[in-house]
Parts: structure tokens; sequence; C-alpha cells
């Protein structure tokens, strides 16, 4: 039997327990789950690569999963896929917005390559409104954290703020 590898791409910046839900439930549905750690400058990213590739690490382990990689591209998301050698990508939603946005990078990503699927899992109820976006920000303005990302990723956004120098108070 072929092995099935999935590919689950973002830039995880940082990782919040909404990635680490659909990370749980996706290594579920493969038997090896490649997370793609992807560039995306225009997400003013708050760590590096590197950063979130560790990070992600962490993740993996706090959850058990065996069946999962980490690996860093900056690169197509098919070609990257077809290299990886996965037959699925994972994609997490949270809202409508998401779908809209998915569907269209769905089926764009089909006619690249119409032999890699993509599937669809919907964040637990309690964990779709969790945005890496609004946690840096609340971080940023010194809000807490901790019901939005796991304690090593809070240690590590409060780490990177205090960096930052950035915390705004009233």
């Amino acid at each position: 039997m072929t092995e099935r590898i999935g590919l689950y791409p973002g830039t995880f910046d940082p990782c919040t327990l909404g990635h680490a839900d659909i990370l749980r439930r996706g290594a579920k549905l493969v038997d090896r789950l490649v997370i793609g750690v992807t560039t995306n400058p225009s997400k003013n990213p708050m760590f590096t690569p590197e950063e979130r590739m560790d990070m992600m690490h962490g993740e993996i382990a706090r959850l058990g999963l065996d069946n999962v990689e980490i690996r860093g591209f900056d690169a197509l998301l098919m070609k990257f896929a077809r290299h990886v050698g996965a037959g699925v990508i994972i994609r997490g939603l949270r809202a409508v917005a998401d779908f809209e946005y998915e569907y269209q990078m769905a089926g764009m990503n089909q006619q690249i390559d119409a032999s890699i699927e993509t599937v669809f899992l919907m964040a637990d109820i309690s964990l779709q409104p969790i945005a890496s976006k609004l946690v840096k920000e609340i971080a940023l303005y010194g809000g807490d954290i901790a019901p939005f990302v796991s304690p090593a990723v809070k240690e590590q956004v409060v780490a990177r703020v205090a960096e930052l120098g950035q915390r705004g108070d009233l």
C-alpha cells in the first residue's frame, strides 16, 4: 500500500491552538503529515521561518504526534506538495471569509495539479475566532494570549514583544 502523505502549509506566526487542532486532526487522516512553514512577508512576521519551525516542533511534541515532520519552503505550494510527495493538502477553516479565499485557492491549485486534493477541516467551534494576526496584536498591546496559544508559544510571543520593546499600555 502506498503511503498517504498530507501537507499542512502555513506561516504559523505564531502557532495558535486553532493550528494545533487542525494539525492534530489532520495527522489522523494520513500516514505522514508534512507541516510546510512558508514565508509570507505581507503578513508582517514576528518570527523568522526557523523560529516558527522550532515552535512547530514544540507543538508536535506537546501533542505527542509521531507521524508529523516539519519543512520550510518558499515556493509555489503545488511544487512543494509534489516535492514532498503529498497527495492531499490540509487546510483549516474558521469562517465564511476563510472559505471564500480557500475555495478560490483550491481551484487554482487544482488547475496546476489535479492529482493533489485539498481537504478542508473546520476549526473546533471554541477556536474559530483565533487568528495569528489577532494574537500578535493582543500581545503587542499587553493583553493575555493564554486562551489562544499553548504555554510554550505564549512564552515565545511575550519574549519577542519584550525584545521589540512594544507594549501599548494606557
